[in-house]
């Protein structure tokens, strides 16, 4: 994840996303040979398209082949999405993107835990989320909610503590 934000960046003061878009010679050799598809039309794109797609193509430029083909499968099974489960999934991105870092965190954290767990133990919890009602639901949360709230509490209060007696 950080090294996609520095490659953005480096493209972004390199000059390669610019305000009234992106020039074919612009590009480095590299982002040519990834857009070659494009060269053709480059010109008629829209300027924000033409920044996703120089900015992608540094991206897969500085892939290495682990990470292509990884990249190669993830893309595969976008584009065997519905239309709605797309339309879905880029909602519930902009939600996510819409919360604190902190939300962010331990989204991300509760995510890497639930990957952890082994295929049957995640299976058996998906399958009892799925079951439960929208009230059942809306319960488990609060409990949630309320039990991390206890754990955080403590160890709060001690680093109060700690820095009232210095």
């Amino acid at each position: 994840m950080k090294v996609r934000w520095l490659i953005v960046l480096i493209a972004f003061v390199c000059g390669v996303a610019q305000a009234d878009g992106v020039t074919w010679d612009s590009l480095s050799n590299e982002q040519q040979q990834v857009l070659n598809s494009f060269a053709d039309g480059w010109d008629q794109l829209p300027a924000d398209r033409q920044q996703r797609l120089a900015t992608g193509a540094q991206r897969w430029s500085a892939m290495s082949a682990s990470e292509r083909k990884a990249a190669k499968q993830r893309f595969a099974q976008w584009r065997n999405l519905s239309d709605e489960r797309r339309a879905l999934i880029r909602e519930r991105y902009e939600i996510y993107r819409q919360l604190s870092p902190e939300q962010q965190s331990r989204i991300r954290d509760n995510y890497r835990q639930f990957k952890q767990m082994n295929r049957e133990r995640r299976k058996a919890l998906r399958d009892r989320y799925q079951n439960m009602s929208p009230e059942e639901r809306a319960a488990m949360r609060e409990r949630l909610r309320q039990k991390r709230d206890r754990a955080v509490r403590p160890a709060r209060d001690r680093a109060q503590k700690t820095d009232r007696r210095r």
